[in-house]
């Protein structure tokens, strides 16, 4: 069967295949901890699976929706980021809902690019990102954290990146996979060099805004040199906020010119997204979600704390930085003891972060991320929403084998 090169040329995670590793020892008896999760376990608010079940009444939640989503969801989903961000709509701006976040970053990316056009990516990233970028024979263009901070990229860094062939900078923060958000500082000066290039469309992944656990509210560019909303594609959805992975929706702010666009693409490829889910949307109340997280957001404190005493405790110091927002952690092997048992010798460059995680998983039952999908080598990503008793427990076997 002759298969495309856009589809041949993606590659596949390499997480599914320690997934499918883990799952087959656990088949065999073998406990497993499984640190890879990026969603909440938890049910979704109440109220809002309420409103589900009332939606079930309503004959327009089995029917097609408007391709852009249900305009009263629109403009409540517009309001709240509004409010939350301290900024303004005008007229000019419009709301797309699609198929999750993954799905609205994909019609984004498609309506920005073009054959070998560029878009500037800070490591580390979310996986799909550079998947999607060449889906449309675009080229990924990667900026490197600095050494030292938290994976904080450099402005100075960035503006080095810019081509006449570069259309899009992507900004996730809060990060996945870091999780961290930048500082009021970093927006600044990133939004200074923004309005140095007028010519470039800046994505805003902000799926992680609410679970900021340090009480700070994450800020960005364009709250303070608001001109550059207009170049902006604000990007969010119900994953995480509303431990709703499964429900598929998520949505995008922008300009009505490309809210226009990815309507168009949208309209032939999936059509409008789940109407019972919009129409219980537009019946919740999405300042109840700061709520509805409070527990987690000290779960996961809780056991950023766990994992940051646990290294200090075996003198790992050296491989902790302080998170504040998402679900995670990114542990570097380079600094750890366990490079030690894979490096040829000092020079040794060599990417081991899936052969460190095979056999973590073999020897330990515990399961984390390879960071080569991130961007990343020899670092792995670490998913702090267990328990904190059987996240402890786990953290207590990863260290044991690391050292």
């Amino acid at each position: 069967m002759f298969i495309s090169k856009r589809v041949a040329s993606l590659t596949e995670s390499v997480t599914l295949k320690l997934n499918t590793m883990a799952n087959q020892l656990a088949t065999d008896g073998k406990e497993i901890f499984n640190l890879t999760a990026g969603q909440l376990p938890e049910s979704p608010p109440d109220d809002f699976i309420e409103n589900i079940r009332d939606s079930i009444s309503d004959i327009k939640s089995f029917q097609y929706s408007p391709v852009a989503g249900f305009p009263e969801l629109g403009k409540k989903i517009m309001d709240y980021i509004a409010t939350t961000r301290n900024i303004s709509f005008d007229g000019e701006y419009g709301c797309l809902i699609g198929n999750g976040g993954k799905h609205v970053l994909t019609n984004i990316l498609a309506c920005l690019i073009d054959e070998n056009e560029e878009v500037i990516l800070m490591k580390p990233y979310w996986i799909s990102y550079p998947q999607m970028i060449r889906m449309f024979s675009g080229k990924p263009v990667e900026v490197n954290p600095e050494k030292e901070g938290g994976f904080i990229p450099s402005v100075a860094d960035i503006e080095r990146k810019i081509t006449d062939k570069t259309r899009a900078i992507v900004v996730n923060s809060p990060s996945n996979p870091a999780g961290i958000c930048y500082s009021d500082e970093w927006m600044k000066s990133f939004g200074e060099l923004m309005k140095k290039h007028p010519e470039l469309m800046i994505i805003s992944d902000e799926i992680y805004f609410e679970l900021a656990y340090r009480e700070k509210t994450p800020k960005y560019f364009y709250q303070f040199y608001p001109e550059l909303l207009k170049r902006t594609a604000i990007v969010h959805g119900i994953s995480k906020s509303l431990a709703s992975t499964g429900l598929r929706i998520g949505w995008c702010v922008a300009q009505k010119e490309l809210i226009k666009n990815m309507a168009k693409l949208q309209g032939q490829t999936s059509s409008g997204s789940n109407s019972l889910i919009q129409k219980a949307l537009s019946r919740y109340d999405f300042f109840q979600m700061k709520n509805f997280l409070a527990p987690m957001m000290e779960q996961l404190k809780t056991n950023s704390e766990i994992l940051k005493k646990a290294l200090a405790e075996a003198s790992l110091e050296r491989a902790w930085y302080e998170t504040d927002s998402a679900f995670y952690f990114m542990l570097d092997f380079s600094k750890l003891p366990v490079m030690e048992r894979f490096c040829t010798n000092k020079k040794d460059d060599v990417d081991y972060s899936f052969e460190i995680c095979e056999q973590l998983i073999e020897k330990t039952g515990v399961v984390i991320v390879p960071g080569t999908d991130f961007g990343l080598k020899n670092f792995a990503r670490i998913s702090m929403v267990l328990k904190p008793d059987r996240f402890a427990l786990a953290i207590e076997k990863l260290i044991n084998f690391i050292k």
